[in-house]
């Protein structure tokens, strides 16, 4: 933790030196070149006995400016490398542009501002964080588990909250994992989760879990609490962006020939058998997810009064939102309605529904933004801002 700590403040160092340096040469930059233009100018027009000296002035004048672009170049060349604003879309187009001249320099003021945006963001979130870290405001009465969605594991090293856990022990958080499997049907994974479970008590001591779950993740925790009377162990379950009531894009998938989209099962399968899953079942797993599925699920498995339940949803803007779930969001949009790239908001909402996540700008908030999965905060929504609230809420209930 310390060492992230001080990579952190080491990053925002450099970007600070370089947007510095930066900021310097954009201004000396014009100020040679037009230093430099007058004193060509000067020599082209006065051809006398002082026409000597004149020429080697201009000729200085323009070192001056070829040092002063090429320092700028330079600046701007590795404020690319370190920023965290420029995305894999803007960086593709700022190495297109950077051996521009002319063009380049506007391009320089460009990252200069992204530059500037970052170091206030991180400056803000360092104050914050030093505040934060004293009162430890995510500290709850039971620990945490962080249950994951559907075609993903958790791993030691590529973990599927991002950046979430690690802000949330900071604060004061006991955060675990459920480790089920990826594609694991609903059973299977509520087995695996009650082992877990049983497992943080002894370990803990605590009698209860708070459960935070992201999409099928929510499915997979209900049948644990419903349909292995578990509600003796869990206090709470958070579910983000869940198919409580099943996805439209899942039943148009299972619209192919039953053949193909067992062959393609098959394949996810055995690659997931060779990641650690030990009962992969892509067909039934996909299956459970579908809108049949979920009206059949929802009234086997109710509610369980011991429980506390809450639910959130959020929404791309548009397709161009997420170059990841752009298709599905395409797909789903057409077939359903407005939804995060997987799921519709209307099949996230469940027992007291807390909201739709969503932002002002064109990116929206994909099914992937709520997991954190790019590791990147942008504007108008901070991922690991809503989860630290959402377990300072947790904590105040006494739960």
């Amino acid at each position: 933790m310390k060492l992230l700590d001080a990579a952190g403040r080491l990053h925002l160092w450099l970007l600070r030196v370089l947007t510095g340096i930066l900021s310097v040469f954009l201004v000396l930059t014009p100020v040679s070149g037009l230093w430099m233009l007058s004193q060509m100018r000067r020599c082209s027009m006065l051809r006398d006995f002082g026409g000597y000296v004149r020429h080697w002035s201009s000729v200085g004048s323009l070192l001056a400016f070829l040092l002063c672009y090429l320092g700028m170049f330079t600046a701007l060349f590795w404020l690319c490398l370190v920023s965290r604003r420029l995305r894999i879309a803007k960086r593709l187009i700022v190495w297109c542009v950077i051996w521009i001249p002319v063009l380049n320099y506007g391009l320089a003021f460009y990252v200069w501002a992204l530059a500037r945006q970052e170091i206030d963001h991180n400056l803000h979130k360092i104050r914050l964080d030093d505040v934060r870290v004293e009162r430890q405001i995510c500290r709850t009465k039971y620990p945490l588990i962080l249950v994951h969605g559907v075609g993903f594991r958790d791993y030691r090293y590529f973990n599927y909250w991002g950046r979430i856990p690690r802000e949330l022990v900071r604060n004061g958080a006991q955060v675990h994992y459920g480790h089920q499997e990826a594609w694991g049907t609903v059973e299977d994974n509520g087995e695996i989760l009650k082992e877990e479970i049983l497992g943080i008590c002894r370990e803990t001591g605590a009698e209860k879990v708070n459960i935070i779950a992201h999409s099928k993740g929510g499915l997979d925790s209900r049948y644990l609490i419903s349909g292995l009377s578990m509600a003796p162990y869990v206090a709470s379950l958070t579910t983000i962006n869940t198919p409580h009531h099943g996805s439209a894009l899942v039943e148009f998938l299972m619209g192919l020939p039953d053949g193909i989209y067992r062959y393609i099962c098959r394949l996810i399968d055995r690659y997931f058998g060779k990641l650690g899953d030990k009962k992969p079942n892509t067909y039934a797993a996909s299956h459970q997810l579908s809108c049949r599925y979920a009206a059949e699920f929802n009234q086997r498995y109710p509610d369980d009064s011991q429980v506390y339940y809450q639910s959130y949803a959020s929404l791309m803007k548009c397709g161009f939102s997420s170059k990841l779930l752009c298709i599905p969001y395409w797909i789903l949009k057409a077939l359903d309605g407005p939804n995060d790239g997987l799921v519709t908001e209307e099949s996230a909402k469940w027992t007291n529904f807390r909201g739709t996540l969503k932002n002002r700008y064109l990116r929206g908030i994909s099914h992937g933004d709520m997991i954190d999965l790019t590791r990147e905060d942008y504007r108008d929504f901070k991922v690991i801002e809503f989860y630290i609230g959402l377990v300072k809420e947790l904590g105040e209930m006494g739960l």
